[in-house]
């Protein structure tokens, strides 16, 4: 029986995708060579990465809007510098939200170039929360927050409108609800949630908001020349490439955006509902502002936590112990989970109510 996975990323993928991947381990487009093998300049694999930068922008709903899409290396942890070397001003001034460890850390990077200011900040509540009603200083050179925190279980549900370039982490949530995707200047995404493998990034940006820094970028840094170059400036990660053009055929053949959000809210719904209904079990995040890709919960009582993580496991789940930040027990949904291995989750839940 394959394994019910909850892992918060690299995370659970569609089966087709495995399938059409291991296929191309052996033999790429009938080449008689591996994926891994092949040249990144060969018109194969050319013809994959134009295939993938378009489908991005048709599912994202942002065709001929001025957006250019990257795939990158270095994960989203990359981006936090990248961001504000591109975009930050020489004697500039940056806004950010900071929501949760990640929006920590690209905080930190950002100080690196300039004024950094932090809008709002939900760490007095160990970022149980999204803060809101904030303000965003208009002469800052653009505002950065983070749409959705795998370690907190939190999720943005609206962003604010700003003069200024918006920027988003979409490393946890890309793909898994619709958005007005053009309220956004740059968006980025680590591949290993909703997308594909670990190994590459995503980045779509509106290129008018480029080249304004006035600073001397290098260029393995620089996003006008990966654009330039087509996100081949040097040679890209291949296989992660690949396997992120099959998950977004596949997004696509279910529907798009659209139809996956609605799978995810209901798998959502169904484990929630359950943490609320079982009084063993309590979440941790603030209710309005829960992450339908991440739910974070707790036993109200930590001596069955033996029994419960015995009985998970048994059940053939895998990866749901929660981040040390947080302590007990961390549901990642993406969008390939399938709803049945929800049920089996509740399953085991109410399972322990009758136990204990």
């Amino acid at each position: 029986m394959k394994k019910h996975n909850y892992s918060a990323g690299p995370c659970i993928l569609p089966q087709e995708v495995f399938e059409k991947s291991a296929q191309a381990l052996l033999n790429f487009n009938n080449s008689d060579l591996s994926i891994l093998e092949i040249s990144h300049r060969s018109k194969d694999f050319v013809a994959v990465m134009e295939e993938a930068r378009n489908l991005v922008l048709e599912l994202l709903g942002l065709q001929n809007k001025g957006y250019q899409v990257l795939f990158l290396a270095g994960g989203a942890s990359l981006e936090f510098l990248m961001v504000p070397y591109n975009l930050m001003k020489v004697n500039g001034k940056a806004a950010y939200l900071e929501t949760g460890t990640w929006a920590v850390n690209a905080i930190k990077e950002a100080k690196l170039f300039g004024e950094t200011q932090i809008v709002a900040s939900s760490s007095d509540s160990n970022f149980n929360f999204i803060p809101k009603n904030y303000e965003i200083p208009t002469n800052a050179d653009y505002f950065h927050c983070t749409s959705n925190n795998t370690i907190f279980g939190t999720q943005m549900k609206s962003f604010p409108k700003t003069n200024i370039p918006l920027v988003c982490d979409m490393s946890s949530d890309i793909f898994s609800r619709t958005l007005d995707f053009e309220q956004f200047d740059l968006i980025y995404a680590g591949a290993q949630k909703n997308m594909g493998p670990a190994g590459t990034t995503l980045v779509v940006v509106k290129e008018e908001i480029l080249g304004k820094s006035g600073r001397t970028i290098p260029s393995m840094l620089d996003y006008q020349k990966h654009i330039k170059a087509e996100s081949m400036y040097n040679t890209p990660p291949v296989f992660p490439i690949y396997a992120s053009l099959l998950t977004l055929q596949w997004l696509k053949n279910k529907g798009g955006i659209s139809a996956i959000e609605q799978k995810n809210q209901d798998k959502a719904t169904l484990l929630y509902n359950e943490i609320d209904r079982n009084p063993l079990f309590k979440g941790t995040a603030v209710v309005e502002d829960r992450s339908i890709m991440n739910a974070t919960f707790l036993l109200h009582n930590e001596n069955h936590a033996s029994i419960f993580d015995k009985m998970w496991k048994e059940a053939g789940i895998s990866g749901l112990a929660g981040h040390r930040s947080v302590g007990g027990y961390r549901a990642s949904m993406y969008n390939a989970l399938p709803i049945e291995s929800v049920q089996v989750l509740v399953d085991v839940m109410q399972a322990l109510e009758k136990t204990v």
